[in-house]
C-alpha cells in the first residue's frame, strides 16, 4: 500500500506548509532555527521529505533522495512542482489537518461548536476542531479562499495527464 507522502518545510516555506496542511499531508514546518543536518536527519527518522529552496542543502550527503531544492517561484508554481513530483491529490483529504499544529482534526463537539460565532456558519454545517491547540474551523470566507485554490492545483493535474 502506498502511503501519502510527509513533508519538513524549511523556514521559507510557511505559506507552502499551510497549503500542504490544508489538503490534508502531514506536514511540518521548521521554524526553530535548527541546522540543516538536524533537519535532515529528521526527515530520514521520520520518512520525510525535506521541502527548501536554500541551494546549499545539496551539499549534505544526508540530503540525497529525500531533500527537494524548490526554486524561487509563487505559491502557485510551487504547488505545480509538487504536484506533478509526488502525485499531490489536493482534494480528496483536504481541511483533515490543523493548519496551525498538523493535528488530525475530529468533528467538534457541542462546546467546540459554540464557540464559533453565530453569523459565521450555516446551520448543519460541519465544524471540525483541532484537540491540540483548540482552533475551531467551519467553512466560512477563508476556507473558500483555499478550497478554490486546491480545486485549481488538482484541475491542473488533471489537464498534465497526472
Amino acid at each position: 500500500m502506498d502511503f501519502p507522502p510527509r513533508f519538513l518545510c524549511d523556514e521559507m516555506l510557511g505559506r507552502l506548509c499551510r497549503y500542504l496542511r490544508a489538503a490534508g499531508y502531514d506536514t511540518l514546518f521548521a521554524n526553530n532555527g535548527n541546522p540543516d543536518r538536524d533537519l535532515l536527519k529528521q526527515c530520514h527518522d521520520e520518512g520525510r521529505f525535506f521541502l527548501t529552496q536554500d541551494q546549499l542543502v545539496r551539499e549534505h550527503k544526508a540530503a540525497r533522495d529525500i531533500a527537494l531544492v524548490l526554486p524561487q517561484g509563487d505559491i502557485d508554481q510551487l504547488a505545480a512542482l509538487l504536484g506533478a513530483r509526488f502525485q499531490i491529490d489536493w482534494l480528496s483529504r483536504a481541511f483533515t489537518r490543523c493548519l496551525q499544529d498538523n493535528t488530525l482534526l475530529l468533528p467538534a463537539d457541542v462546546e467546540a461548536a459554540a464557540r464559533v460565532p453565530e453569523d459565521a456558519r450555516r446551520p448543519g454545517e460541519p465544524l471540525s476542531v483541532c484537540l491540540t491547540c483548540g482552533r475551531v474551523y467551519w467553512q466560512g470566507s477563508h476556507y473558500k479562499r483555499m478550497r478554490a485554490r486546491l480545486a485549481k492545483w488538482q484541475a491542473g493535474r488533471s489537464s498534465q495527464g497526472c
